[in-house]
């Protein structure tokens, strides 16, 4: 795509989220608007949020992941900034929460509020800081290398007409074992021109969904060979026009996390490792998910493959785990993968 329809992209984008879109009941689809399954922790803190941050916020899913105190959390697309605040509290006083955003309405409301919004949280200093700039080029944004430990994105990344840069991007900022913790509209086939070009379908976060196999592919070449799918959902189009323009395409709403870490390998293999998940993070004192096939049991000693090893040692997550083994003996591939189902299956590489 050249310069300039990557630019015309961004302009139809900004216009449909900052001119036409007043609220969330203009949405024509279910992708970007669903507060299904949010933890109770996090429905807590969205009751604290001013409610035109609420209305105004177009968001797939609930991209924050746990143990976020004290960290640096960059939201791509903020918009509003429902998740900025929510991850504000999360962090706390001593953490950072930034925004970047490209449409000025959006960041008008989400600026409106932040001093009403550190009052409530009870915060002697402000931790929030919303910078309007591209998510294709954070270094614009004065986002400096190896300095966030967390990067979260609530349906957005699809919208962008570079996504191979965004995740560029996010992996250039990404502190070595960094997350990326981010839901999104994704699909099983690549999206047709006439339908990506369609101003409407791209602006529903349809047009730029991404193929979930060339996801896979941009992460690998960036040194991401594995990626976990958390939840996954059909996405329903509800406007008949957009339906018929679809076709048999079938989109999902996706939370995937992935992780900066230089010793994930291409497939999953088995060095007879075992984990024990110490049961001390905080909101999950039963049992930790990592994604859609691992879930921990506090105590339970769970046979990993290497890079779920790796996932859960050499992150944020380390000092919560303990695991058994290391990588000197190889028992070659590990029987690993999510329970076949309908509404659960994926192409994740584990």
């Amino acid at each position: 795509m050249t310069t300039s329809l990557l630019n015309q992209k961004k302009e139809e984008v900004k216009r449909y989220y900052g001119k036409i879109l007043k609220n969330s009941d203009d949405l024509k689809t279910s992708a970007c608007c669903t507060t299904d399954g949010l933890p109770e922790e996090i429905k807590s803190i969205i009751s604290t949020i001013e409610p035109e941050i609420l209305d105004k916020f177009y968001g797939c899913g609930s991209p924050i992941p746990k143990l976020l105190k004290n960290c640096t959390v960059l939201d791509l697309g903020c918009g509003t900034g429902r998740d900025v605040y929510v991850v504000s509290k999360l962090v706390g006083e001593n953490g950072m929460s930034i925004g970047i955003d490209m449409t000025d309405e959006q960041l008008a409301v989400a600026r409106k509020y932040k001093d009403v919004q550190m009052k409530k949280f009870n915060y002697v200093k402000d931790n929030v800081d919303f910078r309007k700039r591209y998510i294709e080029d954070l270094k614009e944004a004065d986002i400096e290398n190896n300095s966030i430990d967390v990067v979260i994105s609530n349906c957005v990344i699809n919208l962008s007409p570079d996504k191979a840069q965004v995740f560029k991007e996010i992996f250039r900022v990404l502190k070595p074992g960094g997350e990326l913790y981010f839901s999104d509209v994704f699909t099983s086939a690549r999206v047709p021109r006439e339908f990506r070009d369609d101003s409407l379908a791209y602006g529903e976060c349809l047009g730029g969904a991404l193929y979930i196999e060339d996801f896979r592919r941009i992460l690998a070449g960036l040194g991401c060979p594995d990626y976990r799918i958390v939840q996954k959902r059909r996405i329903n189009i509800d406007d008949p026009l957009l339906a018929k323009k679809a076709g048999p395409m079938e989109f999902y709403s996706m939370t995937v996390r992935a992780f900066k870490l230089n010793d994930l390998e291409d497939r999953c293999e088995d060095y007879g490792q075992v984990a024990y998940y110490q049961g001390t993070i905080e909101g999950c004192p039963n049992a930790f998910i990592l994604d859609d096939h691992h879930t921990f049991v506090t105590g339970k000693p769970l046979l990993v493959c290497g890079n779920t090893a790796s996932m859960i040692s050499n992150t944020r997550y380390g000092k919560h785990f303990k695991i058994v083994g290391n990588k000197a003996k190889h028992f070659g591939l590990f029987p690993c993968g999510p329970v076949p189902n309908e509404s659960n299956s994926t192409d994740s590489c584990c």
